[in-house]
């Protein structure tokens, strides 16, 4: 596989320390391939800046970038308070919902008011990413009193956590609403689901994005044990996979969080859904200029595992070093993709016809030397099916007349999408997609070529394989 090409695909989300122009041109030419706004932070006219910002500086480098916008979800979070509470063990603090008052030295009040009817005595509730650990000891007169079983501060606006509790929230807030109509307006590529615990939120999502026109892919985030249970379902449901592990590893025992991510990375494979690994990748990089050697195995766990896309957070919107955690994630990929995977792929068989065109395509590559696949695909599904498989070293060159169906596609592990005209016919198109490769240094003269295609031939919808040298 050529050196310039690298498998696993980089997210980085935007905030204060990455959103001007100049830092913008420096992580696309790092390595970033998508880029996340994320709605719990972004106000709508900061949003409609950088989005036409991303657009024309991805021209101008004659890069493909895509842009993922992240809905803050139906979070619980406490309410504001005039000053921190400092907490201590065996302290009682009472949280209240619809305008009740409480009596108690230490109280908040909740977003959600239908908390009190969702817990139960005996619970054990999370605050502020697992920090406090309170317990319920009684509700009554919209009042939920607990007692405190590890010491901290509680500032405002914090979120609570409840492992295994089933919150009767809906999938989206009408502040998700909003961001999700202004993402459609301004032709995101993706539209991720916070929070989502059921293959019903993503057809929610999928009906509020029709709605609005948009052409987004949806992304289901796993945070919480409810979307564990039937991660079968949203895995095929969905069009992709955030395994978000700040909030699943509070919702769930910490010890068995590899495991979860390990079975949906490996069933993600398997049923065809890219799937992003996020959350505390190189947490310690906001502070420090290099990683720690646990964050650098934690990434190369990921790209060892044929991970689509590993994504960062806080290392690049408040960080002290975004672009420095850009080139090391870029590092770590390419030398990890040099030494093997997983193989999770192998497992998959294919349902349909183009799911097993691709897979005898992916079996030629497989075994001609230094080949490539190339797979002109109009929306996108025969490439969607090539990355599935997984090649063992033949990049995948996705042809697409359309820029949306492009940007799409770098989700995709391995993929490599190309904006090229097939108005002028197949075998016009691959000479030009040969010179193409060739001038970019991507594959050389005498290289074999597996050719995929899904393409309308008159009124036939045409599936083909064939092979040529460049």
């Amino acid at each position: 596989m050529p050196s310039s090409l690298r498998k696993t695909r980089i997210i980085a989300t935007l905030g204060p320390v990455s959103e001007t122009p100049e830092r913008l041109e420096e992580m696309m030419q790092a390595g970033v391939n998508i880029f996340r706004l994320n709605m719990s932070h972004a106000r709508h006219e900061r949003v409609r800046v950088l989005v036409p910002m991303i657009r024309t500086i991805a021209q101008k480098l004659g890069l493909i970038i895509g842009i993922l916008l992240d809905t803050q979800g139906p979070a619980v979070r406490t309410g504001d308070l005039p000053s921190k509470l400092e907490l201590n063990v065996g302290d009682i603090l009472e949280f209240t919902v619809r305008g009740a008052q409480s009596e108690e030295l230490y109280s908040v009040n909740v977003n959600y008011d239908g908390l009190i009817d969702d817990i139960s005595e005996g619970d054990v509730m999370l605050v502020d990413n697992g920090v406090l650990h309170l317990k319920v000891l009684s509700k009554k007169n919209h009042r939920i009193r607990c007692e405190v079983l590890t010491p901290g501060p509680l500032g405002s606006r914090r979120h609570i956590n409840l492992p295994g509790v089933r919150v009767n929230l809906p999938p989206l807030t009408e502040k998700d609403i909003a961001d999700v109509a202004l993402g459609c307006e301004l032709g995101v590529d993706f539209i991720a689901l916070s929070f989502c615990r059921a293959p019903e939120d993503i057809l929610e999502m999928k009906r509020v994005i029709a709605q609005h026109q948009g052409i987004a892919r949806v992304i289901a985030k796993i945070e919480d044990q409810c979307a564990v249970k039937c991660i079968e379902e949203i895995i095929e449901a969905t069009d992709a996979i955030m395994i978000a592990r700040g909030d699943l590893g509070i919702e769930c025992p910490m010890e068995e969080l590899p495991i979860i991510q390990r079975r949906i990375m490996k069933k993600s494979i398997q049923l065809g859904r890219p799937v992003i690994v996020a959350t505390h990748l190189l947490e310690s990089m906001i502070e420090n200029p290099v990683p720690t050697r646990a964050e650098i195995t934690d990434v190369a766990n990921a790209v060892f595992e044929q991970a689509d896309a590993i994504m960062l957070s806080g290392e690049t919107t408040v960080g002290k070093y975004p672009l420095e955690c850009v080139r090391v994630m870029d590092r770590v990929a390419r030398r990890i993709e040099r030494s093997g995977y997983a193989s999770y792929a192998k497992e998959e068989e294919g349902e349909n016809t183009h799911q097993k065109t691709a897979r005898a395509g992916v079996s030629l590559a497989n075994s001609l030397p230094h080949s490539g696949i190339v797979v002109l695909t109009p929306h996108g599904f025969m490439a969607d099916y090539t990355s599935q498989l997984r090649p063992q070293m033949a990049p995948i060159f996705a042809v697409t007349s359309s820029p949306i169906v492009a940007r799409q596609l770098l989700l995709n592990w391995a993929t490599y999408p190309l904006v090229v005209s097939m108005d002028q016919g197949t075998e016009q198109t691959l000479q030009e997609i040969e010179k193409i490769l060739v001038e970019k240094s991507l594959l050389k003269k005498g290289n074999p070529l597996v050719v995929l295609s899904d393409l309308i031939e008159g009124n036939d919808h045409v599936d083909s394989i064939q092979i040529r040298r460049i």
